[in-house]
């Protein structure tokens, strides 16, 4: 069997952080506690569940608050956590099989993040993330900000889930901060950090500016063909904010260029015809993303309702505004088939009962 060090860095997490605990305590064989400047509980709360609390600097460098994270771990393998997550009781189980069956010889293990879900749970938002990390291979994280693992060595990918149960927060600007501090200081952002630095841009509603870079990432030879695809799907909101439907049609397409077309990028392009009204060549669309497979082991983010739920809502529509009521209602079941108490579903289902008759 292996151990485990559960590592986590955490500010301000009075609220949350006994959730997370509670639910890896009984998994992991040593909880690591980087405290980065709470002003709450937190780090009391903290002493609760471990005597292996330990005060970091902070330098906005979340890599090096994770490093030095890492640093104090003396167990077989790493997993980490932020106090958001929670290990749901299926995958703990998957998680404690894991431990008795782990070869050695794995170094790396990646486990699917959910971030969101629908009215049922069922999660719509989901990609993989380096999870659990063999210690004597010493992986370092990287970036000060939207930092990673690069992926190396033996890897084992399982259907074993995170659960992110995010605390609604106001949207502040401590990342756009951090990015912009460093252009200050005449860094040159990579790639990867080009990309989520254009994005935080976007966050905070700064369209032309976020476009600007959008644009580099997609002429950099360095990035990587999923944010490259993804930042199609940006630039095409960045657009659709400005009332630019040329535009935000030409990036849609020009995700093409770089793969195999992803349902988020064919269910958008249905919507934009079905907004104008040509509702034969949305249709079109929403039966491609159908067609699509996600392939959630590219690493890329993949929204999972562009695949089904979001084709079968826009379908049942077009079909309605073509007078095709029973096609129209065919889709509105197939609806239900994933989330029956969807309100759209529910809102339709009443109105052709009475119309159907």
């Amino acid at each position: 069997m292996i151990t485990i060090s559960l590592c986590m860095i955490v500010k301000n997490e009075e609220k949350i952080l006994s959730r997370c605990l509670t639910s890896v305590k009984d998994i992991v064989d040593e909880i690591i506690i980087v405290d980065t400047g709470s002003t709450d509980k937190t780090k009391t709360i903290a002493k609760t569940f471990t005597d292996k609390v330990y005060d970091f600097k902070w330098v906005n460098d979340f890599s090096k608050a994770r490093n030095y994270s890492f640093s104090k771990a003396t167990k077989d393998y790493i997993l980490w956590l932020d106090a958001d997550d929670v290990i749901l009781p299926k995958d703990k189980e998957k998680i404690l099989n894991l431990k008795n069956n782990l070869s050695k010889d794995i170094d790396m293990v990646m486990m699917k993040y959910n971030i969101a879900f629908d009215n049922n749970g069922n999660p719509t938002f989901s990609y993989y993330r380096e999870r659990l990390l063999k210690r004597e291979k010493n992986y370092k994280w990287e970036s000060p900000i939207h930092e990673v693992i690069t992926p190396s060595g033996n890897i084992e990918y399982t259907d074993i889930c995170i659960t992110h149960k995010k605390e609604e927060k106001t949207l502040t600007t401590r990342n756009l901060d951090i990015f912009e501090s460093m252009i200050k200081a005449n860094i040159t952002l990579d790639a990867r950090q080009l990309y989520y630095y254009a994005r935080e841009l976007m966050y905070h509603k700064k369209y032309k500016k976020a476009i600007l870079n959008f644009k580099k990432v997609l002429e950099d030879n360095n990035s990587w063909i999923e944010n490259k695809i993804n930042a199609c799907l940006d630039l095409a909101n960045c657009y659709s904010m400005l009332n630019d439907e040329e535009n935000k049609l030409h990036f849609l397409f020009k995700s093409f260029e770089y793969d195999v077309p992803r349902a988020e990028v064919t269910s958008n392009i249905g919507i934009h015809f079905m907004q104008k009204e040509n509702y034969d060549i949305a249709i079109y669309w929403f039966k491609q993303s159908l067609k699509i497979q996600p392939n959630l082991k590219s690493g890329g983010f993949y929204m999972l309702e562009y695949y089904k739920l979001i084709p079968y809502i826009n379908l049942c529509y077009s079909y309605f505004k073509l007078g095709n009521i029973k096609l129209a209602n065919k889709y509105n079941e197939k609806i239900a088939k994933i989330d029956p108490t969807n309100a759209t579903y529910l809102k339709n289902k009443e109105f052709f009962s009475q119309h159907l008759k």
